[in-house]
């Protein structure tokens, strides 16, 4: 799960189980412009309860154990065995009841689109049944991971159903490719503005401002306004975590208490619980620059349009 924070161990077993892992493996080929990555992640404990940061979406087998995620709202949902976590409008938490092996797909805004194929601003905060993704292939495809422990096996039986399921999905509409590459450039700039994004939007694809906040409703389930905040606290979270002074991170906020409000707002963790953090899940979204949504991240040329 990603950017979980072990809080506490909730019986004696849990207490003397080894540390969660995750193991992560950056997409390539043909689902690269949809999938930004894959990981897999163990926990051998009996009970804990974690918290993760706000994401764009992914798909989750959960192969093994079984739980429940508190929302920013307050409201809970179960887990279910395939599920498509939904954008998060804030840091929300959850309880695994182990041991458990959790499978997931990183998507990219684009590939919410093309694989998911439902606006992502109607899904924000919740968990959809996954099963219907993949409709009568769904049994077979738990049954298969079910018998398999490592990342790359999982990797193999995944890719030909998501290669489907791209060809079930109407197709990403053409003019939508800039949009996409002008909000990746805009939330990496250091402060970005929304005239900023609209005017670069308005220049290289001809949209207007109220459909740029309808695109971005419906690729990374909140509006431009909501992005710049998520951006810039996912932003300071990681100079944070990479040891960053606090006065070198503070310059996009208001002030220093603004700051931290904000970063506990998304991530769940304020500056001081985000130094020395040694879990491994979070050093892996906040240090490893292959399992983060901003745009600067993401350096490598992909053609957007690739099947």
């Amino acid at each position: 799960m990603r950017g979980a924070t072990i809080r506490k161990a909730v019986d004696t077993d849990a207490e003397h189980a080894p540390a969660p892992t995750i193991k992560l493996k950056r997409a390539k080929g043909r689902l690269l412009p949809h999938v930004e990555a894959y990981y897999l992640f163990r926990a051998d404990g009996t009970e804990f309860e974690s918290t993760e940061r706000v994401d764009i979406g992914q798909i989750r087998f959960l192969i093994r154990g079984e739980g429940e995620m508190t929302f920013p709202d307050g409201h809970v949902e179960k887990m279910k065995p395939i599920m498509v976590a939904g954008p998060g409008t804030a840091a929300a938490s959850y309880r695994l009841h182990g041991p458990a092996l959790c499978f997931g797909v990183v998507l990219r805004a684009i590939g919410w689109k093309a694989l998911i194929g439902i606006p992502a601003h109607k899904v924000t905060d919740h968990i959809i049944d996954g099963e219907k993704l993949f409709c009568e292939r769904a049994p077979r495809l738990l049954e298969q991971l079910r018998d398999m422990t490592e990342l790359d096996e999982m990797i193999s039986a995944i890719a030909p159903q998501l290669i489907m399921r791209q060809e079930e999905v109407k197709p990403v509409p053409e003019p939508h490719f800039p949009f996409l590459n002008a909000v990746r450039e805009w939330a990496a700039s250091e402060d970005p503005t929304i005239d900023a994004l609209y005017g670069t939007i308005e220049e290289t694809s001809g949209l207007g401002e109220r459909q740029v906040q309808r695109l971005c409703l419906e690729y990374f389930g909140g509006p431009p306004t909501k992005l710049k905040r998520k951006f810039r606290a996912i932003r300071a979270a990681m100079q944070i975590f990479q040891g960053a002074p606090i006065s070198d991170v503070v310059g996009p906020f208001a002030d220093q208490s603004h700051m931290i409000n904000e970063v506990k707002h998304f991530t769940g963790h304020t500056p001081t619980s985000l130094r020395g953090n040694r879990d491994p899940a979070l050093a892996l979204t906040l240090q490893n620059e292959g399992f983060h949504f901003l745009p600067e991240v993401i350096p490598e040329p992909v053609d957007l349009r690739a099947a």
